[in-house]
């Protein structure tokens, strides 16, 4: 029996801690991509939009892998949104945010993660309506530190820093309480995909949905 469709952007990010960032050149890898990271405990994807490949890769997991969640990353202009929910995304990333994109968001129903690198960016993005953010690029944005900063004058927003994220980091940023979940492309390496090494994909998913997650206070 499949689990329930999240309903909603946190009930997606937290469905594991780790967001996988993925980048498809063939869309025949796609549903065995999807199922693999299944199979390891990891059911959100962010298929980013940088490969002609990107939509047909999501329009076949839709279709094949049920329990599978796919998303787009990389979503730049307001016409991607309606591209990625035709091709069956659940959910849409950003690597930053402008107004026109936030307010090309609100119009229409993917669940939308804008991205933010600083305190003013935040605020114009919850002004916007987006308490949750994808924080990029983590690590030169000011990595965990940042992060523990930001939840001072920011108690509601919440985060998936993603940039400069990997097995030796991802335990502190997830300790962290306004950090939902983290993402990166170490559990779906490019040339693992490539190569059709799908078991090694799914044995780096589920190490990495098998550590503790210990909360720390900000």
């Amino acid at each position: 029996m499949n689990a329930p469709a999240p309903a909603s952007l946190t009930e997606i990010l937290t469905t594991a801690p780790v967001l996988p960032v993925v980048t498809i050149d063939d869309p025949r890898q796609a549903v065995p991509l999807a199922q693999a990271l299944v199979a390891g405990g990891v059911r959100a994807i962010e298929i980013t939009l940088r490969t002609d490949a990107a939509l047909e890769a999501v329009q076949a997991i839709a279709a094949e892998v049920p329990e599978a969640i796919p998303g787009v990353g990389t979503v730049t202009k307001p016409a991607e949104f309606e591209a990625a929910r035709e091709a069956g995304a659940r959910f849409a990333i950003s690597p930053g945010a402008t107004p026109r994109l936030l307010a090309a968001a609100r119009d229409q129903p993917l669940p939308y993660l804008p991205a933010i690198a600083t305190a003013s960016e935040l605020m114009a993005a919850m002004e916007a309506g987006f308490s949750i953010c994808k924080f990029f690029p983590a690590a030169e944005a000011g990595g965990v530190a940042a992060l523990k900063a930001l939840g001072g004058p920011f108690p509601a927003a919440r985060f998936c820093p993603t940039g400069g994220v990997g097995p030796a980091n991802a335990g502190a940023y997830l300790a962290l309480p306004n950090v939902l979940c983290v993402g990166g492309s170490w559990i779906a390496p490019r040339e693992a995909i490539a190569a059709g090494d799908f078991a090694r994909i799914e044995q780096l998913a589920r190490e990495a949905t098998a550590a503790p997650r210990e909360r720390s206070s900000l």
